[in-house]
């Protein structure tokens, strides 16, 4: 079985940044897909949070071919599986919904910070 990931911004091969492009021309599209959260505007990238009862995010789902192009997202993504107090974004396990009502598991980058606008 594929490694999925479930794209909702800037990974998307359509408009990946020069630095994380090659990486993310490797991918493979699956189809759109949506995840339930809240997506923050962090300034020059989208930031999502999870929440099981949130409103659809539009994304899309995509096969990821090998480990290695899994590592150059995480780390553009500043996740780090060693130390996730400290990264930016987490990847974490989510349940992408497809057209067709069908569910798949797959990873999603989830923003590690308090969302925009909250109180401490």
């Amino acid at each position: 079985m594929p490694t999925l990931l479930f794209i909702y911004g800037t990974l998307h091969p359509d408009r990946a940044p020069r630095e994380i492009a090659d990486a993310a021309r490797r991918l493979t599209s699956i189809g759109p897909a949506t995840i339930r959260g809240h997506l923050y505007n962090l300034g020059e990238y989208p930031g999502l949070i999870l929440h099981p009862t949130a409103p659809p995010i539009p994304g899309e789902l995509f096969a990821v071919p090998d480990a290695a192009t899994l590592a150059a997202l995480d780390s553009y993504e500043d996740f780090r599986p060693s130390d996730p107090a400290a990264s930016l974004f987490l990847r974490a396990k989510a349940t992408a919904t497809l057209p067709d009502g069908s569910q798949s598991t797959c990873w999603v980058y989830v923003y590690n910070g308090e969302p925009p606008g909250s109180q401490p």
